[in-house]
């Protein structure tokens, strides 16, 4: 197959598109594919380092509010529209796929606009504006939450849940073992993260509740984001902290380690729903409010409706709630066991495959 993929800007439109190309290439290895971004990305440093070929279009977001600087977006994105056809025309995709960010509208426009089989595939319970607009050109849409289907044509959807949750399911069986981090085997583990940057209302009530953690027969491995490691560190200056509590930059290995995590606080981004669905862990999730309308909240409020996990909203997240919260399913196996079923039964392990099916259906439509 020759694929090409387009989605950027973060890394919740990057990481499932390569997730994607791997299982593609695992059962066809002869794949072709060519990834399409933008000049600014973060695409730009992922791509390349996942051995893919990049090539960017220079584009920008409409502003929400009445703005001279939507004249240069339009021009941009009529100008991307023109340079994508150049792009698809010299690669010559059996399919396009956009998996979102601004970039894969002008693209996935110009592949539909050249009779080109379009797929785009939507990962949170709230639908972007590229997508949306997109929706009523391209082939086939793939969502990863019930929540976004009526959002969408209906005829075109076709449930497959996100690639990164089959990438994180083939690495279920882990053998990790918790003494690496000076912690240990036998009690259970409850990690914190706030995303790779980290996130200061969680480091804060985190700051807050560790004295108490300390006291507790849990254990808990908090990171803290690279960049506010020394932040908190000072904040932790006069504080001290018991052997079952690690605080750390950052988590590597976050394939084997997920596995033996007993509890997960962290944020509703569509990424992170799909690991801890795919593998059934238990979640204490703290929407992030600084996303485009409110979607973690959204994202959140399918897992909680389920009893595949609880939410704290920031505005309501201190040390005292966020201790509260984990006190009540760290002491309760019975819960946590209860809530990593209803989790599994969120999850699509096989995400992958059935996006493939998907774009391999909108290639057998167009050559009847």
């Amino acid at each position: 197959m020759r694929l090409m993929v387009s989605g950027g800007g973060t890394g919740g439109h990057i990481y499932p598109a390569l997730a994607l190309i791997e299982r593609l290439k695992q059962v066809e290895p002869d794949t072709e594919v060519l990834y399409v971004g933008t000049t600014r990305g973060l695409e730009n440093k992922i791509v390349p380092a996942a051995g893919l070929k990049l090539v960017t279009l220079h584009t920008q977001g409409f502003k929400r509010s009445l703005s001279l600087d939507n004249f240069k977006t339009m021009y941009l994105f009529l100008k991307s529209v023109h340079d994508a056809k150049k792009i698809i025309r010299d690669f010559k995709p059996d399919v396009v796929l956009g998996t979102g960010g601004y970039v894969s509208g002008a693209v996935l426009y110009a592949a539909a606009r050249m009779k080109i089989p379009t797929v785009i595939h939507e990962q949170n319970s709230v639908v972007g504006i590229t997508n949306k607009f997109l929706s009523h050109f391209v082939d086939e849409i793939a969502i990863a939450f019930e929540a976004a289907r009526s959002q969408f044509p209906e005829e075109k959807v076709t449930m497959t849940g996100n690639p990164r949750a089959q990438q994180v399911a083939a690495n279920a069986q882990s053998t990790y073992s918790w003494t690496k981090d000076g912690l240990s085997d036998d009690k259970p583990t409850m990690m914190i993260f706030g995303g790779s940057q980290g996130a200061p209302k969680i480091n804060s009530s985190v700051v807050e509740a560790i004295p108490e953690f300390n006291k507790r027969d849990y254990q808990v491995i908090f990171a803290t984001g690279q960049k506010r490691y020394d932040s908190v560190k000072k904040q932790l200056a006069n504080v001290k902290i018991g052997d079952n509590v690690k605080v750390v930059p950052y988590i590597p290995d976050m394939p084997a380690k997920m596995p033996k995590v007993d509890l997960l606080v962290s944020r509703a981004g569509a990424t992170t729903i799909a690991e801890i669905t795919a593998l059934g862990v238990p979640a204490i999730l703290i929407p992030s409010p600084y996303v485009t309308a409110n979607h973690q909240v959204k994202n959140a409020q399918a897992l909680v409706k389920n009893g595949a996990a609880a939410m704290i909203l920031e505005d309501q997240l201190d040390g005292r709630s966020l201790l509260l919260q984990a006190d009540r399913l760290m002491k309760n196996k019975e819960l946590r066991d209860q809530m990593a079923a209803n989790s599994k039964k969120m999850g699509r392990p096989d995400a992958a495959d059935r996006l493939i099916k998907v774009m391999k259906q909108a290639i057998a439509d167009h050559q009847k």
